[in-house]
């Protein structure tokens, strides 16, 4: 392994066969003083991240995902336009060797540290696409419906935001010529959404629905064997509150001992429990069908991109710009079969429980053993963003 390369001190030289990319436009959005530069080889684990090429990977897609249509800049302020150089790279050459990744990254970006904005350290969780028995069918055994995007569910913003409606609502519903908040989870499950033919597949077990609505994805194995998979489509618009909270408050769960695990344990036992718990998260997800066109990589998320099993990262939207790479290093969290965690990973998607700017979600890849792998990660880290090197030059 080598380490740290010339371009990491800043000398401006070649670095590989990339060139130093020069600044062009001022950023339109400020760099925010929660990003505060440092050097590679000050980056915990930096020069032993030997599965680099996968993140490159990941990070390719994102680029071929930019001529689409090119990102959001976040309020962070790492301007979107300013991965074309890196994008325009990552997309002509594929990479393999983790020692030729690392100096790619070198070349086109400089690190710099995220200063948590809502906490003393930055924090970790985990996802994965749940795989379910499913059926098509209302069957005495599946009872339990995933929905599909109601036709009275309506994008609210600026524009026609009621005076009278928490800011936080992205979603209403059509009510007599005027938008009110939608129906939410007690209410949806208690026959609101009722003959409107929106389900489109059936569970066995309702803390199953819950946690596909938690992970938003997942892949259902129908009677016939066949797969099919589901992604999030839209949500009632309802702050979530997670189960795992509650029962902590309830004193049911200590807080710092709550898994994913342990909360299907307690349903497991006190199956007359669960509507009263999870009627408190006020959230209801609804979902569009996907296609499952690699086996190996997750669902399409919010980037508009496959996830990749331990090199995805869920980030909060407005603070982060989808593509960016961020490197995690978590000292105590092995669940990834190694200790300390410490990894490239690419902003790719997001949730409504990520936010603050040092917080993120490892996507932990699909089925069982991956959840086994999501429940239990709720680790301090530390987050490093790999921020377009011009950025940073119009940023003295």
């Amino acid at each position: 392994m080598s380490g740290p390369s010339p371009a990491t001190r800043g000398r401006g030289i070649r670095t590989g066969s990339w060139s130093r990319p020069k600044p062009k436009t001022e950023p339109a959005v400020p760099l925010s003083p929660l990003l505060r530069p440092v050097a590679f080889d000050q980056i915990p684990g930096w020069s032993h991240d030997e599965g680099m090429a996968t993140a490159h990977g990941a990070f390719a897609r994102s680029a071929v995902r930019f001529l689409e249509k090119p990102y959001r800049t976040g309020a962070l302020g790492i301007e979107a336009s300013a991965f074309a150089g890196a994008f325009k790279a990552a997309r002509a050459t594929p990479l393999s060797a983790a020692d030729d990744v690392r100096r790619f990254f070198e070349a086109f970006f400089r690190p710099c540290r995220i200063t948590p904005d809502d906490r003393p350290r930055g924090f970790v969780t985990g996802f994965y696409e749940p795989q379910m028995q499913a059926s098509e069918v209302l069957t005495e055994r599946f009872r339990f419906p995933l929905y599909r995007r109601p036709d009275d569910l309506v994008d609210v913003g600026e524009d026609n935001r009621p005076a009278d409606m928490d800011p936080y609502f992205a979603f209403g519903r059509l009510s007599d010529g005027g938008i009110v908040e939608y129906f939410d989870r007690a209410e949806i499950e208690g026959g609101a959404l009722a003959g409107r033919g929106l389900e489109m597949a059936w569970l066995a077990d309702p803390v199953d629905v819950f946690f596909i609505h938690v992970q938003g994805a997942a892949r259902l194995i129908m009677p016939d064997g066949s797969a099919r998979r589901v992604t999030y489509a839209a949500k009632s618009g309802h702050r979530f509150t997670g189960p795992g909270g509650i029962l902590a408050e309830l004193g049911e769960i200590p807080l710092e001992s709550v898994t994913m695990q342990k909360i299907r344990g307690f349903f497991r036992e006190n199956p007359a429990r669960i509507s009263e718990i999870l009627h408190q998260n006020r959230s209801f997800i609804f979902f569009r069908e996907a296609p499952v066109d690699d086996l190996s990589l997750g669902p399409v998320a919010a980037a508009k991109v496959p996830l990749t099993a331990g090199r995805s990262i869920a980030v909060d939207r407005l603070l982060h710009t989808f593509g960016t790479p961020i490197f995690v290093h978590a000292p105590d969290l092995d669940a990834f079969g190694a200790r300390p965690f410490a990894r490239l990973m690419i902003a790719q998607d997001t949730g409504s429980a990520i936010t603050g700017s040092a917080r993120g979600d490892l996507f932990a890849g699909s089925g069982d053993a991956a959840g086994e792998i999501a429940g239990v990660i709720r680790h301090d880290a530390d987050f490093f963003a790999l921020v377009p090197r011009p950025l940073l030059e119009a940023n003295p």
